[in-house]
């Protein structure tokens, strides 16, 4: 049985900041408008998460000066960074295939 708790919520953001960073290195904002097309997240709890990413090693960050104002700090991906998105990808599509497989289940008995 899953649990919607905010472990769980947690998760579902890291997968998805991960995923956006796989791709292409954001600095905090852009990366917390990449996901917000995915999923609503604020500033409060994105820069937590990156702190988060970093301590485990599946970020790393790099400082790029700006002409129009303050340097940004960007983010990348790390090779364990990847390696830890393809492992929770894999999960995530299970269970959600499962939960899909399920719901459709239940619905075809109506």
């Amino acid at each position: 049985m899953i649990f919607f708790d905010s472990q769980f919520k947690k998760g579902i953001l890291e997968l998805c900041v991960l995923g956006t960073l796989y791709s292409k290195d954001c600095y905090g904002y852009e990366l917390i408008e990449e996901v917000s097309k995915v999923v609503e997240i604020t500033k409060g709890t994105m820069y937590p998460i990156l702190k988060r990413l970093q301590n485990d090693k599946y970020l790393e960050y790099y400082i790029v000066e700006s002409e129009s104002g303050p340097p940004r700090k960007y983010y990348k991906i790390s090779s364990l960074g990847k390696e830890h998105f393809k492992n929770q990808s894999e999960d995530w599509i299970s269970i959600s295939s499962s939960i899909t497989k399920f719901i459709k289940g239940v619905r075809d008995n109506e």
